[in-house]
């Protein structure tokens, strides 16, 4: 998937769309993406002036929405129909060196469950060989025409 094929499959536009391109895809199993880390990412200004270093959370955002899109194409689901995704969970994340702008962050995902609207990924990040974080996600999806009942 190109960053056109992505950008009409997920919701997520500048500057939060965090999978540049999909090298492998095999529905109901796993999707291997890119995230190209620059300079000009939004965050980097305050974090941390000087030394930019990518947030974590942007990390697991970033495999969530590779997480999203191997979710998208498992259902069959097609491109634009609203369907949002929402992190349920996140469990086990562990952060093992900074990403800096110039890396290349290998997001890999794997399918361990879908089940009545949640699903459970496997997911790491690697620059190189090199594994910089890894997680268990937990997301729910909903339609996104449904409305949200505020309390």
């Amino acid at each position: 998937m190109d960053i056109q094929q992505i950008l009409r499959t997920l919701p997520h536009r500048y500057p939060f769309v965090m999978v540049d391109r999909v090298l492998q895809l095999e529905p109901g199993a796993r999707i291997v993406a890119i995230k190209n880390v620059t300079i000009n990412e939004p965050y980097f200004v305050g974090h941390f002036p000087g030394i930019p270093v990518m947030p974590g959370v942007m990390i697991i955002e970033a495999l969530a929405q590779a997480a999203a899109l191997l979710t998208y194409k498992t259902l069959k689901l097609a491109e634009g129909d609203g369907t949002l995704f929402y992190f349920a969970g996140i469990d086990g994340a562990r952060f093992k060196r900074p990403v800096t702008p110039g890396d290349q962050l290998r997001l890999e995902v794997e399918m361990t469950r879908v089940l009545r609207g949640v699903g459970k990924f496997k997911t790491r990040a690697l620059v190189g060989d090199c594994m910089v974080a890894e997680a268990e996600l937990m997301c729910a999806y909903r339609n996104g025409d449904q409305k949200r009942e505020v309390r």
